[in-house]
């Protein structure tokens, strides 16, 4: 089976790199190179028939963004993920995960993907869990069959990256049992294959069994997102043995990946102070020889419930800068609750601003030509040029109008004494002054 790695370890330039290297301002050449490399990855399922907007991340590519949203198992409402959809369309997502963990999982699985424009990704072990409480009532007793059966399901109906949990070995799964962590393991995945591993006293089946998920991806053309299941979900625990040993192992199973033909990216953390992110960020790429990263947050601080969206965007942009390939938006909901659809649009613009601030840096003037378009329409009061230019065209129209009916001249924040009207009025005062001494002169 012929994939984006296959191909363009063959020379060949697929219609896929043509588009992206259309949409990145790069040569196709460059594109082809950097798959081959595993330094860059196409989210495209060969089943998914319906995606129009195509996502690569990567080297020398603009930083994504990642939106979550899926029902849970205290809220099921399907036309609310709907609606989240069709915000992540509207706003500018690069990718969504679906990740709902109760109720008709495979029905809104396929819904999401329909309604999509942008790749989708799952975590397909959140269903195994599912199935096996409701129809076993115990989460550990599942078999490998049981997983890589879930896994190839997704894959069928067309997801474009899953996110697998490889790195959680049996040996880190007993370690992180046996230490204290401020905040323990925080991810979902990850703490039900630690429990299954050390229940059962077998290795990872993700981990035992990697050349048969690689089979399975190669079939479709599946990413693979090597999870983060140890990742620091405080502070305290950043760069910990737990977060780096797991690090180490999906580091090496994504260059055997890209050996095989399948494309792969690495999750990365998590919460973590500031000062660590540039450090985190080139640990990643030194150990896999630039595989792409995809952070989740970062979040800088652990007390900011209610606004992890600004918090995880500050991290976010210093992530970005540094290298970090794509980000996955946080919510105000983030730690407390399911997210509306209000607080996906807030998380993903909060995001999609991160990410382009980090990339002011990154890439250079390759970012920055819509802040010169956007400084040139200030100095010019060009209202509508303005509004064209931000993320979130309705709200700041509607906040420029909160205050004034008609949308010309200066803001109401500075009115008549805006800094674009005083001094050309001094100036075309003073010009009609000399031209009038010079007419009266002759």
């Amino acid at each position: 089976m012929a994939t984006q790695i296959s191909e363009a370890k063959s020379g060949n330039v697929t219609e896929e790199m043509k588009i992206i290297a259309k949409l990145e301002g790069e040569s196709p050449e460059k594109i082809r190179d950097r798959v081959a490399k595993g330094r860059v990855v196409i989210f495209k399922n060969i089943v998914r028939q319906n995606l129009e907007r195509y996502t690569a991340i990567g080297e020398g590519l603009f930083t994504k963004v990642n939106v979550n949203l899926g029902a849970s198992t205290d809220h099921y409402d399907e036309n609310e993920e709907l609606e989240k959809v069709e915000i992540a369309n509207k706003f500018g997502a690069d990718t969504i995960m679906d990740l709902t963990d109760g109720g008709d999982i495979d029905g809104m699985r396929r819904k999401v993907l329909a309604k999509a424009k942008m790749p989708v990704g799952t975590v397909p072990i959140y269903q195994l869990y599912y199935e096996m409480v409701t129809k076993r009532k115990y989460v550990i007793d599942f078999t490998e069959d049981d997983l890589f059966n879930v896994i190839e399901k997704h894959f069928k109906d067309g997801v474009d990256f899953v996110t697998v949990h490889t790195g959680v070995t049996l040996d880190l799964a007993k370690k992180a049992a046996e230490q204290k962590r401020t905040a323990g393991i925080v991810s979902r995945g990850g703490t039900i294959l630690a429990a299954w591993e050390i229940y059962n006293e077998k290795e990872n089946p993700l981990y035992a069994n990697f050349d048969y998920l690689l089979e399975l991806a190669k079939e479709y053309d599946v990413v693979l997102s090597l999870g983060d299941a140890l990742r620091p979900g405080g502070i305290d625990d950043a760069h910990d043995e737990l977060h780096v040993g797991e690090l180490l192992v999906n580091a090496r199973l994504a260059k055997k990946a890209i050996e095989k033909g399948v494309q792969v990216m690495i999750e990365g953390p998590g919460h973590m102070p500031l000062d660590q992110i540039e450090m985190d960020i080139k640990l990643e790429k030194q150990l896999t020889g630039g595989v792409p990263y995809y952070v989740l947050g970062i979040l800088p601080t652990d007390i900011a419930a209610g606004y992890d969206h600004i918090a995880g965007a500050i991290g976010g942009a210093l992530a970005a800068a540094y290298g970090a390939d794509m980000l996955c938006y946080l919510t105000p909901a983030e730690h407390l609750s399911l997210p509306t659809p209000e607080q996906v649009k807030d998380g993903l613009i909060a995001f999609k601003i991160a990410a382009h601030t980090g990339d002011i840096i990154k890439l250079g003037e390759k970012a920055r030509k819509l802040d010169t378009e956007m400084s040139k329409a200030r100095a010019s009061l060009n209202w509508q040029k303005m509004f064209s230019l931000t993320f979130d065209e309705e709200r700041a129209r509607r906040i420029y109008r909160q205050y004034k009916k008609f949308e010309a001249g200066s803001c109401t924040m500075c009115g008549d004494l805006c800094v674009y009207l005083v001094l050309p009025r001094a100036l075309n005062k003073k010009r009609y002054a000399n031209q009038k001494a010079s007419t009266e002169n002759r």
